[in-house]
């Protein structure tokens, strides 16, 4: 799954995820396991009230490689393509 981030259209961090959300372009949420949980669990029951699926990712590291950052990432979305 984290394929998407590497081949589709994303955001990455926090902020842009939210933008995201309220904007109804996320198709998938990607959250780190090891970021805070004060700033994940939020993301997790925003995404569960607005039916978009999460998906864990084990590290912020790993997040971030997926997306193609050189530092770790908390949280990113696939977006949805535009008709």
């Amino acid at each position: 799954m984290l394929e998407e981030l590497k081949t589709g259209p994303i955001v990455v961090g926090l902020k842009q995820l939210r933008k995201a959300l309220r904007d109804g372009t996320a198709r998938r949420v990607f959250l780190a396991r090891d970021a805070e949980g004060r700033l994940t669990d939020p993301m997790e029951a925003q995404c569960r009230d607005a039916g978009i699926e999460v998906t864990w990712v084990d590290t912020m590291a790993q997040l971030g490689e997926a997306c193609g950052i050189d530092v770790g990432a908390a949280a990113a979305a696939s977006l949805r393509q535009a008709p």
